[in-house]
């Protein structure tokens, strides 16, 4: 993607025309009746995208935003021709190979009966230049439709965004690698960060990776509109094979416990044969990762992608922070060994967006000694582990939970006074372990607790009934998911043991 130029302008979606907001929203709700929610919201991201991009000299036959604005006078249902030669001419091209098998075109095609909306859509984008906040709605509202989420179309929430990007601290002139960005919100977020540090365009390297086709495009099109300058590589699967460079900063929402990831289980479709698991591969040189969840293979598919003062921040399952398969475990002997991992939070249910099970934030950093850009404070052979499962807000007018802007800031100071991280030349504020909230364990108390990396297990609450019912329950959730892992495992073994027979 080439950027569009000139200083980014932040726009604040809090102050977006609400009547706007919400007649855009309206009728992208009519148009998700003809068509899936991801198509019609796709669309509407199509037409934000043409009034900041489909722009040309006057009188070269070149279908125009101004030239679409003007299809919407006459009110005729030549609108959806329209619209679709506009989105053929104007929307950026995917490289469909390796993409999902069945794949659709990736135009999305105004449906009949959408005449209507279409013209109501048009005229409301045209109405403001504000079409960043509009944007974020449209990708909000999607990343809470669970059927999108279920098919691994999913969102990083806002909140989420600003924890993960805060904690892994990028700076100008960093490269920057999302390796299953879907629409890119947290190299967007990355953008902004530093952007707000040097108050100029930032001079960093964002690169993308995306699995699916149409999200690609999706990402493809938030930078665009945005006008961030970066790169998103051709639909494909990150895991297939190790980075060809080295990044400064990784950030990644995985998705969990993702099977037959391998290129052989792929191709098989089902169909397992006798031979090595996974193949050599120099992401693991010591033993591969378990074929039947890929969460370590991210794991160390990231690690291996690390400069020599990189930092990562992912999301990933509980599970594999405090589960006795003994892959798992020696996984996490490994990334302790190596002084890898900075910080774990235990953060709160239901507060990801895809997934209802409860998750951990991990941090790996390959360099923990007192640095510039990174704190004052020699943190080699130690561990900041934040219990935030209660660090929650309800959503209004809904059952579902977030983090929230006072919840993040929370998370985000511990970590910095951790670090002895400080903001324009002020003294970094002192860390003190805070019972049932953060403590900083060494990596031998680490290795004395069978390497788990559970933060509840080290920043313990008070005692209370409240609180040991609450362990009770949580030690029951970690005892049952490590059964569920044995049990993939054993079937895995199984299914291998009778192709042989």
């Amino acid at each position: 993607m080439s950027s569009l130029g000139g200083h980014v302008q932040a726009e604040d979606a809090s102050s977006l025309d609400e009547a706007l907001a919400m007649k855009v929203r309206r009728h992208r709700t009519r148009l998700s009746r003809l068509m899936n929610a991801h198509d019609a919201t796709r669309l509407v991201l199509g037409l934000l995208y043409l009034s900041r991009t489909a722009h040309d000299a006057p009188g070269t036959g070149v279908p125009t935003w101004s030239w679409l604005l003007g299809q919407t006078a006459g009110r005729g249902s030549g609108i959806r021709a329209a619209v679709s030669k506009c989105l053929s001419h104007w929307l950026p091209a995917a490289d469909e190979q390796g993409a999902d098998v069945g794949t659709r075109s990736l135009m999305p095609v105004p449906p009949p009966g959408s005449e209507g909306s279409l013209h109501a859509l048009i005229q409301a984008i045209g109405s403001t230049q504000r079409v960043g906040p509009l944007l974020d709605q449209c990708l909000r509202d999607l990343s809470t439709d669970q059927a999108q989420a279920d098919g691994s179309h999913y969102f990083t929430p806002g909140d989420m965004a600003r924890l993960m990007v805060g904690a892994a601290v990028p700076r100008d002139g960093h490269r920057v690698l999302d390796p299953v960005c879907g629409s890119g919100g947290l190299l967007v977020e990355s953008h902004r960060y530093v952007r707000e540090h040097v108050e100029l365009h930032p001079a960093m390297s964002l690169q993308g990776k995306e699995q699916h086709a149409h999200t690609s495009q999706v990402a493809c099109m938030n930078f665009a509109v945005r006008g961030i300058k970066a790169h998103v590589f051709p639909p494909g699967d990150s895991l297939m094979e190790p980075e060809p460079e080295f990044h400064d900063i990784i950030l990644a929402n995985l998705p969990f416990n993702q099977r037959d990831w391998t290129q052989e289980d792929r191709a098989e479709q089902g169909v397992r044969r006798p031979g090595p698991p996974v193949p050599v591969d120099p992401r693991w040189p010591e033993e591969p990762p378990s074929r039947g969840s890929a969460n370590s293979a991210w794991i160390q598919h990231i690690a291996h992608a690390l400069a020599p003062a990189g930092r990562a921040v992912f999301l990933m399952a509980d599970s594999v922070a405090n589960s006795r398969q003994p892959v798992t475990r020696r996984l996490r002997e490994r990334l302790l060994r190596d002084d890898l991992v900075e910080c774990v939070i235990a953060l709160p249910p239901r507060v990801v967006g895809h997934t209802k099970a409860s998750a951990c934030l991990w941090v790996l950093n390959k360099d923990k000694s007192a640095r510039p850009g990174w704190g004052v404070r020699d943190r080699r052979r130690q561990v900041l582990f934040v219990n935030a499962r209660r660090a929650f807000e309800p959503v209004p007018d809904s059952r579902a939970r977030r983090l929230g802007d006072k919840n993040t800031a929370s998370i985000l100071a511990t970590l910095a006074a951790w670090r002895g991280l400080s903001e324009n030349g002020a003294t970094a504020s002192p860390y003190n372990d805070a019972g049932g909230w953060s403590r900083s364990c060494s990596t031998k108390e680490i290795a004395d607790r069978e390497f788990s990396l559970m933060p509840t297990s080290y920043a313990v609450e008070p005692p209370g009934p409240e609180r040991d019912t609450r362990s009770r329950v949580e030690q029951l959730k970690l005892d049952l998911a490590d059964q569920f892992d044995q049990m993939r495992d054993l079937e895995l073994r199984l299914l291998d043991v009778l192709e042989e027979i």
